[in-house]
C-alpha cells in the first residue's frame, strides 16, 4: 500500500477552516506600501464593513493576533489590577480566558460548569445580586465554546445582568460563532465582542478583532492595566502606522477584504441559515451513530448544540485520538481532538466557514468509515440520515 495521497484532505477541524480560492487569490500579490492611499482606503473599508458582521455601530479594532490576543485586548483596555471578573465555565476556552485574566492581575470568580451544559443565566443573576459592593467589573462569556460544542444564550445572560441591576461590562467571545450563528452585538447589549479570522470569516489565522460599545470605550479611559500594542485609544487614529501599532498585516487584510465581499454577496442571514442547515445534517448523522452504542453528543441538550462545531464522546474503552488519527491518515478527514479534561474522550467535527453539502457528506463518510474500521460501536447509516435531512430541508 502506498503512502501517496491524492485529492484534497477534508479539513473539518474547528479552526483553521477552509480558505476559499477567492481569498487565497486575493492575498497572492506583491507587498505594497501600506501607507499608500489605495491600501489605506481598502483598510478603512474593512473597518467599516466588518461592523455589520458583528451587527454593531461601534468601533471595531483589528490586531495582527489570534483570538487569545483579542482576549487580552478586551481585558487590558477595560480593567484595572485587582478588578473582579465573573467567568461562567462552559469548557476549555472559558477556563483559559479566566486564567489569562488572572495572569494579568485580575481576580476571577468562577461559576463552575460540567462542560456539557451552557451558561446558566439564573446562576449569573444570583451571583451578581450577591455582589452588593459592585466588585465584579465584567462578565466573560463564550458564545460557542469550541472545545465542547456548547452554545450559550447571549440575550438570556444579558437579561440576567439587567435583572440583577448590575453595571458590569458584558464581554462575549464570538470566535466560533461570528458569521456562523446569529449574533447581534448592539441589540443584545454586549459591551465587548471579540473574534478571530480563521473560523466563520474563512481567512487564515492571524487577525484578531474587538468590537466595543460606548460603555466599553468609556471604561478604557480609566482602565489601569498595562497596555501598549492593544490600546484602543491609540488605535482610534486615522494614521495607518499607529492604527496597527506598526506595520499593517497587508496580505491578511487583502484576504479579509475578499471575505467581507463574499459574506455580503451571500448575505449574513443566508450565511447563518446555511450553517444551521448543514450542522443539522451533521447532527442527524451523529444521532444515528449514537443510537447503536455508547457514543454521545457532548452537549446534552439539543438546543445547546452549536452550528459551528459538534463534539462527540466515544464509548468507554476507546480513545478519541485513535479516531482522529485513523480519519486523518487513512481517510484524509482532519478532525479536532479533545482539549484538557476532554482529551481522549471526544473528537470534534468543525462545520463552519466555506462549506457545502458534498463537503460535509464526504467528511461524515470518512468518519463513519473510521468508526467501522476501529470497531467503535455505533449505529449504521449516519451518512444516509444526513442525506435524508438535506433532501427534506
Amino acid at each position: 500500500m502506498t503512502d501517496i495521497k491524492r485529492g484534497r484532505e477534508f479539513l473539518h477541524t474547528p479552526g483553521p477552516t477552509n480558505i476559499p480560492d477567492r481569498i487565497l487569490n486575493a492575498m497572492h500579490q506583491p507587498a505594497v506600501d501600506f501607507t499608500a492611499p489605495p491600501f489605506v482606503a481598502m483598510t478603512r473599508s474593512c473597518f467599516e464593513d466588518i461592523k455589520p458582521i458583528f451587527q454593531t455601530e461601534g468601533p471595531v479594532f483589528m490586531y495582527a493576533a489570534n483570538g487569545h490576543g483579542a482576549w487580552e485586548a478586551a481585558l487590558s483596555n477595560t480593567m484595572s489590577p485587582g478588578d473582579h471578573i465573573l467567568v461562567p465555565e462552559t469548557g476549555n476556552f472559558s477556563l483559559k480566558w479566566g486564567m489569562m485574566a488572572e495572569s494579568l492581575g485580575l481576580v476571577i470568580e468562577h461559576l463552575p460548569g460540567d462542560w456539557r451544559h451552557a451558561v446558566d443565566p439564573e446562576a449569573v443573576e444570583q451571583h451578581l445580586r450577591d455582589d452588593d459592593e459592585g466588585r465584579i467589573k465584567a462578565v466573560l462569556m463564550i458564545h460557542v465554546d469550541t472545545a465542547t460544542g456548547i452554545v450559550s444564550d447571549v440575550p438570556a445572560v444579558r437579561k440576567a445582568m439587567n435583572n440583577a441591576g448590575h453595571n458590569a461590562l458584558f464581554m462575549v467571545d464570538t470566535i466560533a460563532s461570528l458569521a456562523t450563528m446569529d449574533f447581534q452585538m448592539d441589540n443584545w447589549g454586549v459591551d465587548v465582542a471579540l473574534a478571530a479570522s480563521q473560523k466563520g470569516l474563512m481567512c487564515p489565522p492571524g487577525l484578531g478583532f474587538t468590537a466595543c460599545s460606548e460603555k466599553a470605550m468609556h471604561a478604557s479611559q480609566s482602565a489601569q492595566l498595562p497596555r501598549n500594542y492593544w490600546d484602543w485609544q491609540d488605535r482610534m487614529t486615522e494614521a495607518q502606522y499607529i492604527r496597527f501599532c506598526g506595520t499593517a498585516p497587508i496580505h491578511l487584510l487583502y484576504g479579509l477584504r475578499e471575505a467581507l465581499d463574499m459574506l455580503a454577496e451571500e448575505g449574513l442571514v443566508a450565511t447563518v441559515a446555511r450553517h444551521q442547515r448543514l450542522s443539522s445534517a451533521i447532527r442527524a448523522a451523529v444521532a444515528t451513530w449514537c443510537s447503536g452504542g455508547d457514543m454521545a453528543f457532548n452537549a446534552v441538550l439539543p438546543e445547546q448544540r452549536s452550528n459551528s462545531i459538534t463534539a462527540i464522546r466515544v464509548p468507554t474503552g476507546f480513545n478519541a485520538e485513535d479516531v482522529r488519527t485513523m480519519a486523518r491518515e487513512r481517510f484524509q478527514v482532519s478532525l479536532g481532538g479533545g482539549l484538557d479534561r476532554l482529551s481522549g474522550i471526544v473528537f470534534r467535527i468543525g462545520h463552519m466557514g466555506d462549506l457545502n453539502e458534498p463537503m460535509i457528506l464526504g467528511a461524515l463518510g470518512g468518519v463513519e468509515a473510521t468508526l467501522q474500521t476501529l470497531g467503535v460501536p455505533h449505529g449504521r447509516g449516519g451518512v444516509s440520515a444526513a442525506i435524508d435531512y438535506l433532501v427534506e430541508h
